[in-house]
C-alpha cells in the first residue's frame, strides 16, 4: 500500500486541493460530505479551507436554507446541503429521540404524553419562531419537569423529547438566534413544506443512498468505517452496500470503492509540491472515517501534542486534540487560536516553508476578522484551551 498516494487521494476527494475554488457552500457539502456541527468553528473551516467561503457568505446560505444544521447520521448534528435535507433526516431517525425515550419511559413518561406535547408545540409554532422558554410558556402544563432523577439522566423536562421527535420528523427546525453555526442558542420554527414528504425511499434504500454518497466523499473506505459513520450494525451496513458494486482497491489496504473511483485511483499520482490547508479537528478528511492514524507519519506519531499525557501513540488516534495543518493528506502540524493575542499558535512536524506560513496567515486573518474565535466544540473556551496553546508554544516550529 502506498500511504502517500492514499492520503493524497482522500485529500483530493475532499476538495482540499483547490479544485472547489468557485463552489457555493451547498456545492462544497454535496461534493465532500456533511460537516459535523458541535457549536464550533468546524463547518466554517470546512467551507473556507475548500472554497475560500467567508463567514458572511456561509451565514447567508444558512439564512436562505441552502444549507442547514440538522440531526443526521447516527442522530448527530451535521450541516447539510438543501438537496440532502430529507436523506439526512431519514438516516438520523431511530438514534437520538429513540435513545432519549428509552430513558424517559423509565422515568414514567408515556409515548402518548409526548405525542400530545408535540401537537401543542406545532400549534405554538404556527404563529412564528419561538425560543425554548417561549415554547414552554405556550404549551403550559403539557410539558412537565422530570425531577431530580430526570436531571441525573440529562432529561430535566419533557419538552426536549417533543422537540427532538419533531426535528427528526422534519416538522420543525432549529434556527440559530444570531444566524451563526458556532453558537448554541436557537429558536424553533415550523418546517414547511416538510422535506421528508418528497422522499420516496424506504429506510433500507435511504442507507444505500447514504453509502453511495459516503464512498464518493471519502472512498476508498472500509465497511467498518461506513458502519461507524452510519451507526448501522454489520449486517445492515453490508446490505446497504450490496447494490453499489463496490470492490477492494489495490494499494488501499483492502478498502472499497466504486468501479469508477477504483479506476481513477489507479491512474492517480500525488502532487509533488506541498499544498497546505488549516482544517478543524473534526474535518471530514479525518471525521468521515474517524481515523487520524492513516494521516500521521510514523516519525510524528510520538509527538506529545498528539499523544497527550497518556502517551498514546499518534498512530492509534481516532480524534485530534487540536485543529490540524495538512499537506496532501498528511497531518503536518497542529494549531489553536489564542484570543488574547488574536493569533494562531501552531506547531509544525515538518520544515516550515513560505507556503505553510502563507496558509497560516490567511486562516489567522479569517478567524480573527470574520469568526472571532476557533472553538473546537461548544464547551471549548479560551480558558480551557490554555494548556493546549502552551503545549504548542513549547513544542515550537521546525526551522526552514
Amino acid at each position: 500500500m502506498s500511504i502517500e498516494k492514499l492520503r493524497a487521494w482522500w485529500w483530493t476527494k475532499q476538495g482540499l486541493d483547490g479544485s472547489l475554488g468557485k463552489a457555493s457552500a451547498a456545492e462544497v457539502l454535496a461534493k465532500t460530505g456533511w460537516a459535523r456541527s458541535v457549536a464550533g468553528i468546524g463547518p466554517y473551516l470546512t467551507l473556507f479551507a475548500r472554497a475560500g467561503i467567508g463567514r458572511a457568505a456561509a451565514d447567508r446560505a444558512i439564512a436562505k436554507l441552502e444549507i442547514h444544521e440538522l440531526p443526521a447520521a447516527r442522530g448527530c448534528t451535521y450541516v447539510v446541503p438543501e438537496s440532502e435535507f430529507a436523506l439526512a433526516l431519514r438516516v438520523g431517525q431511530g438514534f437520538g429521540f429513540d435513545a432519549d425515550m428509552k430513558v424517559a419511559r423509565k422515568l414514567g413518561v408515556k409515548d402518548a404524553e409526548i405525542e400530545k406535547l408535540s401537537e401543542r408545540v406545532v400549534a405554538a409554532l404556527a404563529k412564528g419562531e419561538l425560543l425554548p422558554d417561549e415554547i414552554r410558556e405556550s404549551v403550559g402544563g403539557a410539558a412537565r419537569s422530570l425531577g431530580p432523577e430526570g436531571k441525573k439522566k440529562g432529561l430535566t423536562t419533557t419538552l426536549p423529547l417533543a422537540l427532538g421527535a419533531l426535528q427528526e420528523q422534519g416538522e420543525i427546525r432549529r434556527v440559530p438566534v444570531d444566524g451563526r453555526l458556532d453558537q448554541q442558542r436557537y429558536r424553533y420554527a415550523r418546517w414547511s413544506p416538510n422535506p421528508l414528504k418528497k422522499l420516496n425511499l424506504t429506510p433500507e434504500e435511504a442507507y444505500t443512498e447514504l453509502a453511495r454518497k459516503y464512498f464518493s466523499w471519502i472512498g476508498p473506505a472500509s465497511v467498518e468505517e461506513f458502519k461507524w459513520f452510519s451507526g448501522l450494525g454489520t449486517a445492515a451496513a453490508k446490505k446497504a452496500l450490496e447494490p453499489l458494486g463496490l470492490a477492494p482497491v489495490a494499494d488501499a489496504d483492502g478498502r472499497l470503492a466504486s468501479p469508477e473511483d477504483a479506476k481513477a485511483f489507479q491512474k492517480f499520482s500525488p502532487p509533488r509540491k506541498p499544498s497546505y490547508a488549516l482544517v478543524s479537528s473534526l474535518d471530514g478528511l479525518f471525521h468521515h472515517r474517524r481515523d487520524v492514524s492513516m494521516h500521521v507519519d510514523a516519525a510524528d506519531a510520538k509527538q506529545k501534542t498528539l499523544t497527550g499525557a497518556e502517551g498514546r501513540p499518534g498512530g492509534a488516534l481516532m480524534d485530534l486534540p487540536s485543529h490540524a495543518i495538512v499537506d496532501r493528506g498528511r497531518l503536518v502540524g497542529l494549531w489553536e487560536y489564542d484570543p488574547v493575542s488574536a493569533s494562531i499558535v501552531w506547531q509544525s512536524f515538518v520544515k516550515v516553508d513560505s507556503a505553510m506560513e502563507k496558509a497560516i496567515a490567511a486562516t489567522e486573518a479569517y478567524v480573527r476578522d470574520q469568526v472571532g474565535d476557533a472553538r473546537s466544540f461548544s464547551l471549548d473556551s479560551p480558558k480551557s484551551r490554555v494548556p493546549r496553546i502552551e503545549a504548542l508554544r513549547k513544542a515550537g516550529k521546525r526551522a526552514r
